[in-house]
Formats: C-alpha cells, sequence, structure tokens
C-alpha cells in the first residue's frame, strides 16, 4: 500500500512538472511552480515515513530474532541443568556451547531461563586447562577413587579437589588415584562450559570394572557422614561383588559422635589447622591477638537437614575448648538453627567484636564461598553483616580447606587408615 501511495505521488509530482514546462504565462508557471514544490514535498515526506517504518520493522523483526537465539540458548542450557546423565547428555552439552558461541554479544545478555542466565557461560571461573579429570584407563589392580560433590569453579577445582587427590597420589605411588563427582549437574556444567569430562560415580565404577580393577580404596573428600555421604556408599555397596575387596575412608571430621558436645582428632585438627591458616591470611600472629584486635572469625558451611548437622555444633564446641573464644560456626542452610547467618551476628556483635572475617568451611571454595558467602546480593553474608550496621569491618577469605597442607594430610592419613583395615 506504501509502494502504491509513494508511485501515485511520483506520478502526481510528473505531471505537475509537464504543467509547470507548458505554462504560457508567469501566473500559470507560478502556480505550476508550487503545484510541483507542493508535489515534491508530499512525496519527500512519504519517502521519508516509509523509510522509517521499513527502519522500525526492520528493528522489530531484528530484536525478535535476537531474543528467539537467546530463548533457544536459554532451553539448551535449562535441558543440562540437572541432577541426571542420559544418553543425550554429552549431545546436549555440545549443543548449548556452540549456539551460545554463536550468540552476539547482545543476545548473550537476553538469556534468561529458569536456570539460564549470562552468567552461565560469561562468568570467568578460571583456567580449566590446569585441571585433571582423572578419567584414565589403564588403572591396573589397585586404585583409588576420590569422590567429591565437585564444583564448576576451575580454580577452586584445580586448588581443593585436584590438591587433594595429587596428595593422595604422591603418598600412594603403587596406586591409580581416579576421580568421581556425585553433583551431575556440575560435570555437566564443566563439560559444557569447558569440554572437560568427569565421571559420576556409576561412570567411575564401571571404567574401575572394566579395567579389571582388584583393590578398590574410596576417599571421599565430605565434610561428614551426611546425606551425600549416605548416597556415596549406596552406590559403592552396589558393586561390592565386582571386586577383590572394596574399602571406604572416613570424610575429613571423622564419626559424628552422640551429641553436640562430642569431639574428635579429626574435628580438633581441622579446627586448629583451618584457624591457623585464617589468622595467618588476616595478617595476625595468633588467634589470640586477632582476639585483642577486636577480630572475630566466622567459618561458614552448608548446613544440612540430617542428622550429621550436629557435626557443626561439635566444630563450635572444639573451637571452645581450644579457647578460640573469637570463632565462630555458620551455615549457609541455618542448619542447625544458631549457625543461620542472623544468629552468628548476634552472637558476634553481644560478643564486642567490631571487625569480622568470614571464610568457607568447606573443602571447595566454589558456588556457596563466592556467592553466598563474599557475593554483592543482598543476601549473601558479606551484604547482611554489613547491612546489620554492627561492624566496622567486614573482610572475607574465598579459600577452601582442600588447598590447605595440613586438611590434605588429614585425607592421606584416611585412606592409608582405610587401606590398612
Amino acid at each position: 500500500m506504501k509502494k502504491k501511495t509513494a508511485a501515485l505521488l511520483i506520478a502526481a509530482l510528473a505531471m505537475a512538472t509537464v504543467a509547470a514546462g507548458c505554462g504560457s504565462s508567469n501566473g500559470s508557471t507560478t502556480a505550476a511552480a508550487s503545484t510541483t514544490a507542493a508535489a515534491t514535498e508530499a512525496v519527500t515526506t512519504e519517502a521519508a515515513a516509509t523509510s522509517e517504518a521499513a527502519t522500525e520493522a526492520e528493528t522489530e523483526d531484528q530484536a525478535a530474532a535476537d531474543q528467539a537465539a537467546a530463548d533457544h540458548v536459554a532451553e539448551l542450557i535449562d535441558a543440562i541443568y540437572v541432577q541426571s546423565r542420559t544418553e543425550d547428555t554429552d549431545m546436549q552439552c555440545e549443543e548449548a556451547k556452540a549456539a551460545w558461541d554463536a550468540l552476539t554479544d547482545a543476545q548473550k545478555e537476553l538469556v534468561e531461563g529458569e536456570n539460564a542466565d549470562p552468567d552461565y557461560f560469561g562468568r570467568d571461573t578460571g583456567d580449566a586447562s590446569k585441571d585433571d579429570p582423572r578419567n584414565q584407563d589403564e588403572i591396573g589392580d589397585n586404585e583409588i577413587l576420590v569422590v567429591s560433590f565437585g564444583t564448576s569453579f576451575n580454580d577452586s577445582r584445580v586448588a581443593d579437589i585436584k590438591g587433594v587427590e595429587d596428595a593422595i597420589a604422591a603418598a600412594n605411588p603403587d596406586w591409580s588415584v581416579r576421580r568421581a563427582f556425585t553433583a551431575q549437574i556440575i560435570i555437566n556444567h564443566i563439560q559444557a562450559r569447558e569440554g572437560e569430562k568427569i565421571d559420576n560415580m556409576d561412570q567411575a565404577l564401571e571404567r574401575a570394572v572394566a579395567n579389571g580393577v582388584k583393590n578398590l580404596v574410596v576417599q571421599p573428600t565430605h565434610l561428614m557422614h551426611g546425606a551425600e555421604y549416605d548416597e556415596m556408599v549406596e552406590t559403592v555397596n552396589a558393586y561390592q561383588d565386582k571386586f577383590e575387596s572394596v574399602k571406604i575412608a572416613e570424610p575429613l571430621l571423622g564419626e559424628v559422635g552422640a551429641d553436640a558436645t562430642a569431639v574428635n582428632e579429626d574435628k580438633k585438627a581441622v579446627a586448629e589447622i583451618l584457624t591457623a591458616e585464617a589468622v595467618k591470611v588476616a595478617g595476625f600472629d595468633s588467634i589470640e591477638a586477632a582476639d585483642e584486635a577486636g577480630t572475630a572469625f566466622v567459618f561458614m558451611g552448608h548446613g544440612t537437614s540430617h542428622t550429621a548437622k550436629v557435626s557443626y555444633s561439635q566444630m563450635q564446641a572444639q573451637m571452645e575448648e581450644l579457647g578460640y573464644k573469637n570463632v565462630f560456626i555458620g551455615t549457609v542452610e541455618g542448619e542447625p538453627e544458631d549457625t543461620a547467618c542472623e544468629a552468628v551476628i548476634e552472637k558476634i556483635a553481644e560478643a564486642g567484636y567490631k571487625n569480622v572475617v568470614l571464610r568457607p568451611l568447606m573443602v571447595v571454595a566454589g558456588d556457596h564461598a563466592n556467592n553466598d558467602m563474599a557475593g554483592s546480593d543482598d543476601d549473601s553474608w558479606l551484604s547482611m553483616f554489613n547491612a546489620s550496621g554492627k561492624f566496622e569491618k567486614v573482610d572475607t577469605q574465598i579459600s577452601g580447606l582442600g588447598s590447605i597442607q595440613g586438611i590434605e594430610e588429614i585425607y592421606v592419613a584416611h585412606t592409608a587408615d582405610a587401606m590398612n583395615q
């Protein structure tokens, strides 16, 4: 319709021009010129309007295409954001990354889904090439399978998980050390983002069977005998008859104990090693010096509804038994209740401390440490401690337990104890 209108106006302009050329008097010439000018203006105005409408239409079409491309990537990300592996998982991971890479920068900002956002592929979490997935075959008769929940933060995976694995491998040169993660979601994240394939529990155990492993030792990097540990044991037990011997080592904090006051040598060692490391990083000569300077340390764990949650209370009891009155145990989940962020803030404020250092009580400094503890959102521990207005200074130390040599040595000792059972 717009093209037809423009054509009619052009025809009118042509006729006006002819009329102007045929005029025999100044009056008629002037009239014809006015007609020509009017027609020219009309054509110009209509052409501009047509061009603007076309531009708007093109812009709308491009915006729709951009959103469609972003939505497609969001759907692909949501499809692999699951705690299950299927025969399509490998293909889905590759497809999601390829589709993301094909987006423009503007399109990437539009990615939004149930779990998808621009940071899914866009966040810089370090150099994955420094990691070793430890999924090689040619295992031999003896294998130590190091089982972790996992993390998609590359630097943390290298420092914390690989750090423990390397220490165990160095202490047991006659054994092959392999890796398994229990979180399929994490495995999918790493595979999609980095192209690094890490075995889940079933894959790792099937690999051991296929390689003819006779003696299997499973060393969990879990903190305690919680739900994840129980699930791991259940999976391993299903493969018991595939090996000549299967032994499962203790998690970091050892046996849970009967009540909140029950402590053991593992908890004592972890309390001493973690506190000493945090104090050193904070620039103090001792925990007593930090106390005199009005500085409290908060070690933030995950928390759990499992009966093993008493382990957090036991760690608090252990700190108090060691005389670390300015050390407090907290949890992201707030279980036990007195480890919730608000409760910990009140404890520290009532004790009179004005400076606080937050550090994870987690083997890996992954998503919880970077976001729940030290993130910029209003519900992070750093934000809530600052928003309380009760403290002059709040610092964070984003570092997992697995990167501390003393902690690695505890895992090495647990592996040796299992071997000697």
